[in-house]
């Protein structure tokens, strides 16, 4: 297997206690749940520590009194939590509402003040990019800045000598995801760092289906801002972070009582950071374990598809350098919504490509930018295990799909008949 470090570095955490079974959410038995990059059930451990905060501890963090003192130790608390998983900096981390803000702020941050001079900012994404980062990039090129997308290749792989080659004076951003939303792929950022940090360029990564399943370690792999959100790593909805490198200044999208250190005013989601930061401390010290007993469901599901359908589904995205909790592929001659249907009458819960836009799925833009057929990104799915996923539910499920697709290929008037 080719060495990964490249493409991610190894943090440190041990926080917690490593996960068992005896902590697992209650899902219907009947329920099979395989689409965990869209969101992840709350950890009974974090719903608990939220729970006796949003019980005992109402107070304004802001607020300098009895009841203020320890919900801004309560915050304090949940910024360690977090810069440790990350070996990051507490004064480093940003809260948000979620990957998407911090993307928001990351891009926006940065080129706001160019654009204030007058200037036309050059930043570089790739042509895979997540809807809150390709969107914040089309709405900064309707003000001025300019927007170079590169391509990746056919496995959804990019090689850093892309980003050198685009790199210009102009240059004040890149912004590259650690890990493709559909795919799962990783793309190469200690290496990129590498080329934008010789030239005082800042380098963003949505590092939000990264984090949680491979390791990061901010200060090796280099980059200078980092989005993450709470409910990929089974804390709640409405929380997520941006790191950003001490010294990185960044213009706030939200004005007002300067709370995190200027950059995101409002009253603190109290609630949601303890959940964040508690889901941080229990990845701290079994997120390794965690991966390879995924990575080992995650393999064992793609050989039993392979062989039960005959060899003919086809994988998409690079075989080793992906998270371990992902598969990408496209089943022929069958459309990817009715596939979804069946599936889904059956209780079993994947994706058609992303669940991060409106719920349209008019073929994976991921699978059409690595240059698959129309064809074939119009019936492709994405499967994603999670902390709860368990072989009894990989075996179901690999019995239901292969009825459902063989009675499918049985009516499509497109499968070649034998």
């Amino acid at each position: 297997m080719e060495n990964l470090s490249r493409y991610f570095l190894l943090g440190a955490g041990t926080l917690a206690g490593p996960f068992t079974f005896t902590d697992r959410v209650q899902m219907d038995s009947d329920k099979i749940y395989l689409d965990y990059n869209a969101t992840t059930p709350v950890d009974p451990r974090v719903f608990k520590e939220i729970a006796q905060v949003a019980r005992e501890n109402f107070g304004n963090p802001s607020s300098s009194h009895c009841f203020g003192r320890p919900a801004a130790e309560i915050v304090k608390r949940a910024r360690q939590q977090v810069s440790a998983l990350l070996n990051a900096e507490p004064e480093e981390i940003c809260f948000t509402s979620g990957g998407t803000e911090s993307d928001n702020l990351a891009l926006k941050g940065v080129v706001f003040p160019h654009l204030a001079k007058g200037r036309k900012p050059h930043l570089i994404i790739s042509a895979v990019e997540h809807p809150a980062v390709a969107e914040s990039c089309r709405y900064l090129e309707s003000l001025g800045a300019v927007i170079t997308r590169l391509p990746v290749a056919e496995d959804g792989t990019l090689a850093a000598a892309q980003v050198a080659s685009a790199l210009k004076d102009e240059t004040v951003l890149v912004s590259l995801m650690l890990a493709n939303n559909e795919t799962g792929v990783l793309f190469p950022l200690a290496e990129i760092a590498a080329l934008t940090r010789s030239r005082g360029i800042l380098l963003h990564t949505d590092a939000v289906q990264a984090f949680g399943k491979v390791e990061i370690d901010v200060k090796a792999l280099g980059v200078d801002l980092l989005s993450i959100s709470g409910h990929k790593v089974y804390a709640p909805k409405g929380v997520g972070a941006l790191w950003l490198r001490s010294g990185v200044e960044l213009e706030p999208l939200l004005h007002g009582g300067g709370q995190e250190g200027g950059l995101r005013s409002g009253t603190e989601n109290l609630a949601g950071m303890t959940g964040l930061g508690m889901a941080c401390e229990i990845l701290g010290s079994g997120m390794a374990v965690e991966g390879l007993r995924i990575q080992q469901l995650r393999d064992h599901l793609e050989s039993e598809l392979a062989a039960t359908l005959d060899q003919q589904l086809i994988f998409h995205g690079h075989r080793q350098l992906r998270v371990p909790n992902t598969i990408s592929l496209s089943i022929p001659y069958i459309d990817g919504e009715a596939l979804l249907a069946h599936l889904d009458l059956e209780d079993i819960a994947v994706s058609a490509g992303s669940a991060c836009s409106s719920g349209e799925h008019q073929g994976s833009p991921v699978l059409r930018a690595m240059g698959i057929s129309s064809e074939l990104a119009q019936g492709s799915l994405r499967i994603s295990l999670g902390r709860w996923t368990t072989r009894a539910e990989v075996d179901s499920f690999v019995e239901k799909f292969t009825t459902i697709v063989r009675r499918l290929w049985a009516i499509s008037p497109l499968y070649p008949k034998r």
